[in-house]
């Protein structure tokens, strides 16, 4: 018998300034996005790989209506030892549509009475969520997001312009959503902020820089989070090895000011190792990238305040 296919829905949470970015995620591992928080879909994706993503769920039970959804319920066995029922709070309904607090506790008492099991509200082995949408109603197993990358801000060795955590592993996803097998290199990898993203995602990467004081900060970050790869000191221009994918982010300190004609070079390097490139810039690429015989394909805007960094895809 042909086991049925799952289907998970993914809550999204971010604030105005990241939308362009979560977006730019979200139809990275998805292939499109919903304009929405939450995404149904039925690719399975470890809710803590992104850092916009709040949870999934495994959905065991949809319906149109509650009414629809109670009837289904009922007498479903909860494949857990014990489980409780919650109610998932959407910030994707618009105001008014949401259900007050005694109305949402009423329906997870009712639905758990309905299901088949043993609750436990203390301690359950599985949380079962309750969540309406501007589809209907659903219910399944609830994993939430474990925030990883905010244990990465703790490096023994920062720089004030490198990438935020939450956007280098965002970056990562844009640039790596299908991981298994991929090899990718961060050429420019400073710090190693990336490097690091990647490596607890479990995706093989290697780092280049040019400056050997700051590729040592790297190994050392690096290594302090228990992950190991390799950190070239050489200038991106003398990478030989070829990589599905290369990830930089373009210098852009007073003391690391770029010519075109190094910005032609960089970027012309990577064409030639790379099939796909995620570069992070402050400045107009555009002309460069076109130069070197790349094509956009995708881009968004990641704010920080009046800071704005702009993330192109290109092919």
């Amino acid at each position: 018998m042909k086991t049925a296919e799952k289907n998970y829905m993914y809550l999204y949470a971010y604030h105005d300034d990241d939308e362009a970015l979560a977006k730019l995620e979200m139809r990275s591992l998805f292939g499109a996005d919903t304009g929405m928080k939450v995404l149904q879909s039925r690719k399975k994706i470890d809710p803590s790989r992104s850092p916009f993503i709040r949870g999934r769920i495994e959905i065991i039970v949809q319906a149109e209506s509650l009414e629809e959804l109670l009837t289904k319920a009922d007498g479903r066995v909860i494949e857990a030892e014990s489980f409780k029922v919650t109610m998932i709070k959407n910030d994707s309904l618009a105001k008014g549509k949401s259900l007050a607090f005694h109305e949402r506790r009423r329906l997870e008492r009712e639905i758990g009475s309905l299901l088949r099991g043993t609750v436990d509200l203390n301690k359950p082995e599985r949380i079962v969520a309750l969540l309406t949408w501007t589809e209907g109603w659903l219910l399944g197993y609830y994993e939430e997001s474990q925030s990883i990358w905010l244990e990465h801000q703790h490096k023994p060795e920062a720089y004030s312009t490198a990438l935020s955590t939450r956007v280098a592993r965002a970056v990562v996803n844009i640039a790596v959503p299908e991981p298994q097998g991929a090899k990718v290199i961060d050429p420019c990898c400073g710090a190693g902020t990336v490097l690091i993203e990647a490596l607890s995602m479990g995706i093989e990467i290697a780092g280049g820089e040019v400056n050997p004081l700051v590729a040592q900060k790297a190994r050392k970050n690096v290594a302090h989070f228990g992950y190991e790869c390799p950190v070239n000191l050489r200038d991106m221009r003398e990478v030989r090895e070829r990589y599905d994918v290369a990830i930089m982010d373009m210098p852009y300190n007073l003391c690391s000011v770029l010519s075109p004609d190094v910005k032609r070079e960089m970027l012309e390097a990577a064409r030639a190792f790379a099939g796909k490139l995620v570069v992070v810039t402050v400045e107009e690429l555009d002309s460069f990238l076109q130069g070197a015989g790349f094509h956009v394909i995708d881009r968004a805007l990641a704010k920080k305040g009046r800071f704005v960094r702009e993330i192109i895809v290109c092919r």
